[in-house]
């Protein structure tokens, strides 16, 4: 993959630029826009939705709120170029925040853009930013990733918890998915602990059994294995290090306060034909992140799907304000960072096809 982007690789370390061709990126975004509209309208067909009543919820949101819901998530990726930089220390004593910050913003374009092959871009970027082996990065993205599955679980326990005190009536469908999903996020969260556990105390351990497994191979691939299990065992450094543990989770807490807080200004906006007390906003929060992380059944995935459920079968919301809701909930937690993302991208020389490529191929 390495020698497939090198051009990539030279744009990052500052030697000549890709030519970049801008108008890709604008026919992109129309495209995405327009089968957007038209996902919606199919899917919405058959549902005698009013487009009428859902054209009056947006013509009364409240602007102001609406700007300030993007404070919040903007501020989650500067929490998780923080956090990273925890992962990096082991390796790098100083790693550069603004090298961190640019590669989150440019992942996260790149994983709506191009979906979850964009994943690859962001650990890749930050490597070649700081100079670090990119096994090890990867490694360093299971460890946030299972960080956000563990907070999503607890936030999603959290709003369970709530939701019963709350004494909020529940069909028996809705009351049949969520004892399925806490049995979901129970095991789910078990397993992320044990994953957490086995690389603090299991990753050098199993490096080396590994490495003596392999020994048989001839020589020189012997030392490239060897090499890449080290990397590997190094991007998980920071679990090992109580202090380092602790501040990963604090940042993983701080990130799901601002996201929190995102769908309460979001609410607010819609405050003309959408009421929700700040509690029940911290339940719609638990069950839209953890539905976006794992599937319900009955409901299926993505976090729009959750969204216009929860709001309609368990806070009784219409159909078309719940979904004008979660169509600017999606915009405001996944485009937004799509302009800042582009233009960095544009500063630091890179290509449609480079990205695309950097997305699609394996590391």
């Amino acid at each position: 993959m390495i020698g497939s982007i090198f051009p990539l690789r030279e744009a990052v370390l500052g030697r000549p630029f890709i030519p970049l061709r801008k108008w890709p990126w604008a026919v992109a975004l129309g495209l995405g826009a327009g089968l957007l509209f038209w996902a919606l309208r199919r899917e919405l067909a058959g549902l005698s939705f009013d487009w009428k009543l859902a054209g009056a919820s947006l013509a009364r949101l409240q602007w102001p709120w609406l700007a300030l819901s993007m404070l919040p998530i903007s501020g989650t990726y500067i929490g998780r170029a923080l956090r990273w930089r925890i992962f990096l220390k082991p390796l790098k004593p100083r790693p550069s925040f603004r090298n961190l910050l640019s590669a989150t913003v440019i992942g996260f374009t790149a994983i709506t853009l191009f979906g979850r092959p964009g994943e690859f871009v962001r650990p890749y970027l930050i490597a070649i930013k700081e100079k670090v082996s990119v096994p090890s990065q990867i490694s360093a993205w299971v460890l946030e990733r299972a960080f956000d599955l563990l907070m999503a679980i607890l936030v999603f326990g959290l709003a369970l918890a709530r939701l019963n005190s709350a004494g909020l009536p529940l069909s028996s469908r809705l009351a049949w998915v969520l004892q399925a999903g806490g049995r979901m996020a129970t095991v789910a969260g078990f397993a992320v602990l044990i994953l957490l556990l086995s690389m603090r105390h299991l990753a050098e351990p199993l490096r080396r059994r590994l490495s003596s497994a392999l020994a048989f191979l001839p020589q020189q691939y012997h030392r490239r294995v060897q090499r890449m299990l080290t990397d590997l065992v190094e991007g998980v450094e920071s679990t090992r290090n109580d202090r380092a543990l602790f501040l990963v989770f604090l940042y993983s807490v701080l990130e799901w306060v601002l996201i929190v807080l995102c769908y309460w200004c979001l609410a607010k906006a819609f405050g003309g034909m959408l009421k929700l007390s700040f509690e029940e906003v911290l339940i719609f929060a638990g069950f839209v992140s953890f539905g976006a992380v794992i599937q319900l059944p009955g409901i299926g995935g993505g976090a729009q799907v959750v969204a216009v459920v929860i709001l309609t079968e368990l806070f009784g919301v219409k159909l078309e304000v719940a979904t004008s809701f979660a169509v600017f909930n999606w915009a405001i937690m996944f485009l937004v960072v799509v302009p800042v993302g582009l233009v960095t991208a544009v500063k630091e020389g890179f290509s449609w096809r480079s990205l695309r490529r950097l997305g699609r191929e394996p590391v």
